[in-house]
């Protein structure tokens, strides 16, 4: 016997889908506070959309999947087992999507460091043009009138020349007064 029902003798199967729906409920509500939040707090620094997005959508997945999983407790049903499932799935998903997952987190860190901005004149990999577009997959350059994507994967492993006004004005000593 549950500790619920020695506190809750008709603790049937309609009450543990009633408690269910509830608990899937409160992790809803959640949701949209923890949402409200990160929003207030991702808007008021410089984040990249792109960030944004993914921060929004991973903790949307987190709390969705854990109240699933609770829910689904909730009604008596074992998930050890669902959850290790979902884990060795889970590896062979990433192993067979690692260079997309490469690329989105390579994405992220440019985003996050800043190496070059939108604008910039760079050089990477034998490709060289100015930074039009910046995205979580690839990174855009402008050169001679085509669109060259170079992956963010080998911008991010690669040696990277930055040609723009502000590095150099960063690079050159200030003039004597």
């Amino acid at each position: 016997m549950s500790s619920l029902q020695a506190v809750f003798p008709i603790y049937g199967a309609g009450a543990r889908a009633l408690l269910a729906a509830g608990v899937l409920a409160a992790f809803v509500v959640a949701n949209a506070i923890l949402q409200a939040i990160l929003g207030r707090t991702l808007r008021g620094r410089q984040v990249h959309a792109g960030l944004r997005v993914l921060a929004r959508q991973g903790l949307r997945v987190t709390l969705w999947l854990a109240g699933l999983a609770s829910a689904l407790g909730t009604l008596g049903i074992n998930i050890s087992a669902l959850i290790a499932g979902l884990g060795l799935g889970g590896f062979a998903l990433g192993f067979a999507l690692r260079d997309i997952l490469a690329n989105l987190v390579a994405g992220v860190l440019i985003l996050v460091y800043r190496p070059f901005q939108e604008g910039d004149a760079i050089a990477v990999a034998g490709q060289s043009g100015t930074v039009s577009a910046i995205d979580l997959r690839y990174t855009e350059l402008a050169a001679d009138g085509k669109r060259v994507l170079v992956p963010n994967q080998t911008i991010f492993t690669s040696a990277v020349v930055v040609d723009s006004p502000t590095a150099a004005a960063a690079a050159s000593p200030a003039p004597p007064s």
